[in-house]
């Protein structure tokens, strides 16, 4: 699997977010500014991940977004899904496991591609925004290659 720009934009700015600790709505211009990345596209990444319920917004003068749950409780996986869709390897189906495989070696393929999938949720399972706000001020050790 393949993060894509959108679900790797939408982690920079949800960490942008975390970094910052304030109370007060940050606006989408703001964020821009602060992480580099070109605000027309991070206001539609924005409505994802308000429609995911990671950020809640607020309107009117003083308005912007905050995060919507602490960040110990956002996951890595759940901010790249809810930009990019289901974390997997590959837009494949189920494989057979009784033996009907339509095509010669085409189940086994389909089971390593479930499996492979299975474990980058796994991965970004393991980081919440709050490891990797501790990551980021040198807290906490860097991932692992």
């Amino acid at each position: 699997m393949r993060v894509s720009t959108k679900g790797d934009y939408a982690s920079r700015a949800l960490l942008s977010l975390a970094l910052s600790s304030t109370t007060e709505p940050v606006t989408i211009l703001e964020l821009a500014e602060r992480t580099g990345l070109p605000q027309p596209y991070l206001a539609q990444i924005f409505l994802s991940l308000k429609g995911a319920g990671l950020v809640k917004s607020k309107r009117g003068e003083g308005g912007g977004y905050l995060l919507a749950r602490p960040p110990e409780e956002i996951y890595l996986s759940q901010i790249v899904s809810s930009v990019d869709g289901p974390i997997t390897a590959g837009d494949f189906s189920k494989p057979h496991t009784d033996g009907a495989c339509d095509h010669e070696g085409q189940c086994v393929l389909l089971a390593i591609w479930g499996q492979a999938g299975g474990k980058m949720r796994e991965f970004l399972d393991s980081f919440t925004l709050a490891d990797l706000v501790s990551i980021a001020k040198g807290k906490s050790a860097w991932p692992k290659n």
